[in-house]
């Protein structure tokens, strides 16, 4: 593509990510389950919340990987983020399409979480490569963490948002093993709980807003 012609596919892709509206390239998973019939007031608005806290996840990572992208030295690199990314953006469109199904709503506070996204994201490209990739492991193992956790808290009724859940687990795994892969660097624990920190931040406002 032109210059011009990538910068408008990547801002289509922020513009969906913080707007609404992203488009899936696989089918959502769990789409022969029931909607919702089985689930209780308080069950839709427990699943609501946190499937907010994966689409906020997803807007994250959308905002990680565009930046990170545009700063790789790497054409193999570049390569893969865009892999990832697209997938990502499955999952943006999963969460999204789910929170519509319990009568919910996204995060309000999407334009913050994307904007600081991408900022760190920019951070993480400049320190190069290996530490971009590093990063990019360490976030993923975190988000598996979450979602593994979401697994058990959500209503096991909940057959829908356990598939999309279960579904990204799968994805996130391998897109963590992959920036291994291609020589990304363990980061240091001082910075791994620094992004603990950050991430229960955000997991918990998520939820309510």
């Amino acid at each position: 593509m032109s210059p011009i012609d990538r910068f408008i596919a990547e801002f289509d892709t922020a513009l969906r990510s913080v707007v609404g509206g992203a488009n899936a390239q696989r089918p959502t998973p769990g789409s022969g389950s029931a909607s919702n019939q089985a689930l209780d007031s308080a069950q839709r608005q427990h699943a609501a919340g946190l499937m907010r806290v994966n689409h906020v996840g997803e807007v994250c990572a959308q905002a990680l990987y565009q930046s990170q992208k545009l700063l790789a030295r790497d054409p193999q690199i570049q390569k893969m983020l865009e892999h990832s990314g697209l997938e990502e953006m499955d999952h943006l469109a999963w969460c999204e399409i789910r929170l519509q199904e319990l009568d919910s709503h996204t995060s309000y506070l999407n334009p913050f979480w994307y904007a600081g996204s991408f900022a760190i994201g920019l951070l993480a490209g400049l320190a190069g490569d290996k530490w971009s990739l590093g990063f990019v492991a360490e976030t993923e193992k975190q988000v598996e963490n979450h979602l593994e956790s979401h697994l058990e808290k959500l209503p096991e009724e909940d057959f829908r948002s356990r598939a999309i859940v279960d579904q990204m687990r799968i994805d996130e795994i391998e897109h963590g093993q992959s920036a291994l892969h291609a020589g990304g660097k363990v980061l240091p624990e001082s910075i791994q709980k620094v992004m603990q920190a950050m991430s229960k931040f955000m997991t918990t406002t998520a939820y309510k807003i």
